[in-house]
């Protein structure tokens, strides 16, 4: 590839690439509820074996590509990230690249404490850590493996020890941990950092999804102005997923992602790579495109890229605009969210 800027690429519905999410292993310690249930993925579940996950090099030649394309934020998932060993070199690796601006890391906490400060040196901007209750009992039920919130407070406190951008995102489910939403917004508005309540969504085909149990943000935005006075603050770039507020008279944040009852198709920007390295354009894909394979049997990189512009100039997935209009109707046997993060 030469060294000219990007080339700025867009999909059938003029959407840019601009946001590459990297599942750096299909492999979690916790068996959340909604995304890897402890009844099919047991002990015996057979994940992915070591050779056909991408190498960090393999990564990083990808990444560069897909920087050359416009791609300019990184954020590394899972399954759990932090279980892929020796994540902070790959987070070095990337850091390194021209044209990357933002890498971020999506993580259950857990292991945050071991590894924060190690993610930090290596270029890592901010994480995102999932917590979806402050009551030990309902946790522990959602993690499926019994972790204690302390588990992942810990987690967050290391974090921002690092000096790292913290967001908690926060997964409500009606009749499961709705009654978590006040005390979760109370708590971390006195922490100062950024909650994000996601509406519980029907990724893949194993989480029990269904509409009644979604709680939708418009409904959870009254709960919390009603006690905690909130109000609107501007996008932060095109494409944000979530709708931002503040809580009046402070710069503190809390945001509320509507991916069932207000979508967001229109301004995606994501790309997403699977940990066997198949790129996928959409969360609620039912297929992704293979890049392992011609990677690995030689391809140059003006091929490799002329594959990824072909699959986003294809790109007309607008899976949760309809599935809004059609919910009912709509089914279909998607990818499982621990193969590509969320």
């Amino acid at each position: 590839m030469t060294g000219k800027g990007p080339e700025h690429v867009l999909d059938r519905l003029k959407r840019p690439l601009r946001d590459l999410r990297i599942s750096v292993t299909d492999k979690c310690n916790f068996r959340c509820r909604y995304c890897m249930p402890e009844e099919i993925f047991g002990p015996d579940y057979p994940f992915l074996p070591q050779e056909k996950l991408l190498t960090f090099e393999e990564m990083t030649r990808l990444v560069r590509i897909f920087a050359s394309l416009g791609v300019k934020k990184i954020r590394i998932t899972g399954g759990e990230p932090l279980l892929r060993r020796e994540l902070p070199t790959l987070i070095g690796m990337i850091r390194k690249l021209e044209g990357i601006e933002d890498i971020a890391l999506t993580t259950n906490g857990s292991l945050l404490p071991k590894f924060a400060t190690q993610l930090k040196a290596a270029g890592l901007n901010r994480v995102t850590v999932s917590l979806d209750s402050l009551d030990d009992e309902r946790f522990g039920k959602i993690n499926g493996r019994g972790f204690k919130v302390r588990d992942v407070l810990k987690g967050i406190e290391a974090a921002e020890e690092a000096g790292l951008g913290i967001k908690i995102n926060m997964v409500v489910q009606r009749g499961v941990n709705d009654q978590d939403i006040l005390p979760m917004a109370r708590y971390f508005r006195e922490k100062g950092h950024i909650l994000r309540f996601i509406e519980f969504m029907d990724v893949g085909n194993s989480n029990g999804w269904r509409l009644e149990h979604v709680v939708p943000s418009r409904e959870i935005v009254k709960m919390i102005n009603t006690e905690m006075p909130i109000e609107p603050v501007d996008p932060n770039y095109y494409g944000e997923v979530a709708s931002r507020y503040r809580y009046k008279g402070t710069d503190t944040e809390i945001g509320f992602i509507s991916s069932v009852t207000e979508a967001f198709c229109s301004t995606c920007t994501r790309a997403r790579l699977s940990a066997e390295g198949a790129l996928y354009t959409c969360l609620f894909a039912t297929a992704g495109t293979d890049l392992r394979t011609p990677l690995r049997q030689g391809e140059t990189d003006e091929q490799l890229k002329k594959r990824i512009v072909d699959v986003w100039h294809k790109r007309k997935d607008r899976y949760s605009e309809e599935r809004l209009q059609n919910t009912n109707a709509l089914k279909r046997k998607k990818v499982e969210m621990y193969h590509i993060g969320g």
